[in-house]
């Protein structure tokens, strides 16, 4: 049993640490796409300041990842909560995949939150699942991006009247240098806020394995799923990229600015909350919000419609995806 628990729980830890590669690329593409489509930054540039200030955020805070390790479900009542988080894993992999492969900037955190509830329902149903913790994040989560669409909108207004005479071209170069520190900003609050749900999903599995008694974020799985996040910044996201920095609107380098400046304050503010929140969410969110104030017909609606649409149906997608995914473990492995 304990080399059963040991194989399972290595095997959830390489999950988490391959989902937080895979929500490097897919999710911190977001953090970049307006410098780059600016040109505030070369590509390459932009990957590796990314890939940097991720690294200093995920080391930065623990908060959110011991509310994703206990605040859905018990881990030390569960008694194949190893099986569980493997289901939840796979599923939100897979989701995570399919939705990078189309271009389409879903959230990373809604699959893994919706998978993790999708598998401890079809293991131990509806009782098993704190609901008052699980509602308390779906609020963060629907809030957010609310919150970051109207900052967005009044950030851009207040630009648009203290820069009214002033010169384009002058006006373009000064925000491309500040485009810079808020892309930094940007990149260290989504390491702040996303590398901690994997190090949260580790550490639930550690304590339903038997290896860990309380619900603190040991050293190695912070650094681990730091840098698994890191490298996976470092490869890129081009079509995530394309999309947030291209087809919700056109980016210049004040919109980009605001754009920038109200995510990553958003997504800081919900780490400081420690609650997770939707980082592809928040940005895409900001990015229409400074559209929607600079003119209104001048955002790309039937983009942002199909990424809300996206938004909307990951949760109950991935939800009966990790169910379906425990099943089938159910019925093949001896769980």
């Amino acid at each position: 049993m304990i080399e059963t628990n040991f194989l399972l729980t290595a095997l959830v830890v390489l999950l988490a640490l391959a989902f937080d590669f895979i929500n490097g690329f897919h999710d911190t593409a977001n953090a970049i796409a307006t410098s780059i489509s600016t040109r505030a930054l070369k590509p390459r540039i932009a990957i590796v300041l990314a890939s940097t200030m991720n690294l200093a955020g995920a080391l930065a805070f623990t908060g959110v990842a011991k509310t994703i390790g206990g605040k859905i479900a018990n881990p030390f009542a569960l008694e194949d909560g190893l099986y569980i988080v493997t289901a939840a894993l796979i599923a939100a992999i897979a989701w995570n995949l399919i939705t990078w492969y189309y271009g389409i900037p879903s959230s990373s955190s809604h699959a893994l939150i919706g998978s993790l509830v999708g598998a401890v329902l079809a293991s131990a149903g509806f009782a098993a699942v704190n609901f008052k913790g699980f509602v308390n994040i779906l609020e963060a989560l629907i809030f957010s991006p609310i919150l970051a669409f109207v900052t967005g909108y009044v950030i851009m207004s207040l630009i648009k009247i203290i820069f009214y005479h002033a010169h384009p071209v002058k006006l373009n170069r000064r925000f491309r240098v500040l485009q810079i520190f808020t892309a930094a900003w940007q990149a260290f609050s989504h390491g702040t806020n996303d590398a901690q749900k994997s190090m949260g999903i580790i550490t639930f599995a550690l304590i339903a394995g038997g290896f860990q008694q309380e619900m603190e974020i040991q050293s190695w799985v912070k650094i681990s799923a730091a840098l698994a996040m890191a490298m996976g910044t470092s490869f890129g996201g081009w079509k995530i990229i394309k999309t947030v920095g291209s087809r919700i609107i056109k980016i210049e380098p004040s919109n980009g600015f605001a754009a920038d400046f109200t995510s990553a304050s958003v997504i800081l503010l919900a780490t400081l909350l420690k609650l997770p929140v939707s980082t592809t969410h928040v940005i895409s969110s900001s990015v229409m919000g400074v559209g929607a104030a600079k003119r209104f017909h001048a955002v790309k609606w039937g983009t942002a419609q199909k990424i809300i649409t996206a938004w909307l149906i990951t949760l109950p997608v991935t939800i009966v995806l990790a169910a379906l995914v425990y099943m089938l473990m159910d019925l093949f492995l001896p769980i």
